[in-house]
């Protein structure tokens, strides 16, 4: 079973999956910065100083220690950017990826 499981481990598949992971979670961290940093402080100057991460709707206001219930649409914002921005992204490298696998089909073979 062990013998069973090092083999698993060991192709190319399961590997290569370890590893997209591991850089898509160091990926998503850049894009959320991205979005948060450089981003929103921009389209907040754009639209009057607005900051997404702080758009609500209220619901119930606090009222002594219970606090407001709110729909924070901003941080939906935020995160609906980031999934774009991942997207537009992974979009881009399969592309690439698709136009270098067809123009190495298509070179002369030595």
């Amino acid at each position: 079973m062990l013998k069973e499981f090092r083999l698993f481990i060991a192709q190319g598949n399961v590997l290569d999956l370890a590893v997209g992971i591991v850089i898509g979670s160091a990926f998503g961290k850049i894009i959320t910065s991205l979005v948060e940093d450089i981003l929103n402080p921009i389209i907040g100057l754009v639209l009057g100083g607005v900051d997404f991460s702080m758009m609500k709707i209220v619901l119930k206001e606090a009222v002594g220690t219970q606090p407001e219930v709110a729909i924070m649409y901003g941080n939906f914002l935020n995160t609906l950017i980031q999934f774009l921005l991942i997207g537009w992204v992974i979009f881009m490298v399969v592309k690439a990826a698709n136009r270098a696998r067809l123009s190495d089909s298509m070179a002369p073979k030595e």
